[in-house]
Formats: C-alpha cells, sequence, structure tokens
C-alpha cells in the first residue's frame, strides 16, 4: 500500500514542524502550504490524499480554498480552526468539508479522522461499499430522482449538484423513504463506524441537502426532522385526479 500523502495548510510554523514530525511518524507523507494561494498550486502538483486546512490563512483563506477545490475534486478535507464559534465549523462544512478539527486537538484523534475518512475514500472509490442497498439504478420519489451509477440527481427534472456525503445521504433518506433513521444509523453508514466528530457535521449536509430539494428549505416538507431521533424522507402526497 502506497504512503498517504497530506496536503497541510498551515502559516504557523510551530504547527507546521509538529504536525510534519507527527505525521511522518504516523506513516504520512506530508506537504506543506502555507497561504490559501500557494495551497491551491500545491494540491494539482502533489494530487494529496487528504487536505488538512486551517480556517485562517494569508492570501486566501481557508473557506476559500475549500471551496475552489470542491469546484474540482472530491478529496477529503478536514478544516482546522483555532476558534471554538460553531459558526466556523458550519460555514466550513457548508463549503464542502468533509470534516472538522478545533485548536488545540490531540494529533491521535487527528490521525483517528484522517485514517477513517481515507478508508472512507478508498472504499467510495474502489466500489466497494455503498450508502444503502436498492433494487436498481435509480430511486425516484416525487419528483426528486437518484441515480447511483451516473452519480446524479434532478428534482423535476432539473439537475442539482451533490458533492459526495451529500449524495450518500440523500441516496440513504430515499432508500428508506418514509422511515425514521437514527442519527447514529446515519453517520455509521455515511462517515463510517470509527467516524469521531460530533453529530453537528450531519445537521449541516441535512441542511445542504434541504437548500437544493426543498421547495422552501426553511420549512422542510421532504426531509423532516424527527427530534430526538433523526431524519425522515416523507413519502410525497398522492395526487389529486378528477
Amino acid at each position: 500500500m502506497s504512503t498517504p500523502t497530506i496536503l497541510l495548510v498551515e502559516d504557523e510554523d510551530s504547527f507546521v514542524e509538529a504536525l510534519t514530525v507527527g505525521l511522518n511518524r504516523e506513516g504520512f507523507r506530508v506537504e506543506v502550504a502555507q497561504d490559501g494561494a500557494t495551497a491551491l498550486a500545491r494540491f494539482h502538483e502533489v494530487k494529496p490524499d487528504v487536505v488538512l486546512l486551517d480556517l485562517m490563512l494569508p492570501r486566501i483563506s481557508g473557506i476559500d480554498v475549500c471551496r475552489e477545490i470542491r469546484k474540482f475534486s472530491t478529496v477529503p478535507i478536514i478544516m482546522v480552526t483555532a476558534k471554538s464559534a460553531e459558526i466556523d465549523m458550519v460555514v466550513g462544512l457548508e463549503v464542502g468539508a468533509d470534516d472538522y478539527i478545533t485548536k488545540p486537538y490531540r494529533i491521535r484523534e487527528l490521525v483517528a479522522r484522517l485514517r477513517a475518512l481515507l478508508r472512507r475514500a478508498a472504499m467510495e472509490q474502489g466500489g466497494a461499499a455503498a450508502p444503502a442497498p436498492t433494487n436498481g439504478r435509480s430511486l425516484v420519489v416525487g419528483d426528486v430522482a437518484l441515480d447511483s451509477d451516473e452519480h446524479v440527481v434532478t428534482v423535476a427534472g432539473e439537475p442539482v449538484s451533490l458533492p459526495l456525503k451529500e449524495f450518500e445521504l440523500l441516496h440513504l433518506l430515499l432508500s428508506n423513504v418514509g422511515r425514521v433513521l437514527p442519527r447514529e444509523l446515519l453517520i455509521d453508514r455515511v462517515w463510517g463506524a470509527d467516524y469521531v466528530g460530533d453529530t453537528k457535521t450531519l445537521d449541516v449536509h441535512i441542511k445542504r441537502i434541504r437548500s437544493k430539494i426543498e421547495p422552501d428549505p426553511s420549512m422542510p416538507q421532504r426531509i423532516v426532522t424527527i427530534r430526538g431521533l433523526g431524519y425522515k424522507y416523507e413519502r410525497p402526497a398522492p395526487s389529486m385526479r378528477s
């Protein structure tokens, strides 16, 4: 198995040095960029397996770097922030980060998250895992259609772009239409049983899906929250015919 490459995007020298040593010891190859513009250039050069991306960067912010990478790549991204405010985590996830971690953090926690993301990415690329079983290539619920082979989602015939984790979540919900899916089950099936983050990641991904498939995302009718349990994709109401 080849050594996984991490693109470490961090402008604090002390963190760069400590992380490089620690991650090398854990069997990772580390490539470094210390500002946002360099990070985008280095991404194309080194073709990393995962990106560890600090939120606060010179020249181009981590948020904008993540947004740009997501235009052409689904490589796993962990957003790093020194702030504890929830808004920083939410913004990072909303622009396409797969996970987040807050400074200061333990190297063991970081390595666990990195390895979990890498295992998941390898399974997805190899076709060894699917988010849920289906009886065919496509799922259709009302005017929402999802084709798992083509990785295409349409709403009322119009294509909708969903990053991988959003696609998997929607796939799982559509596959279990009308059933309440507990939060733990959704996290386990989409992020893996060894996911060590918190459930806010799930909530932000659900929010993003709603923004793309709900007629009014502020009053969701398709993906509904079952308080204290999880989420459910509602069965569409029967059409009224004269």
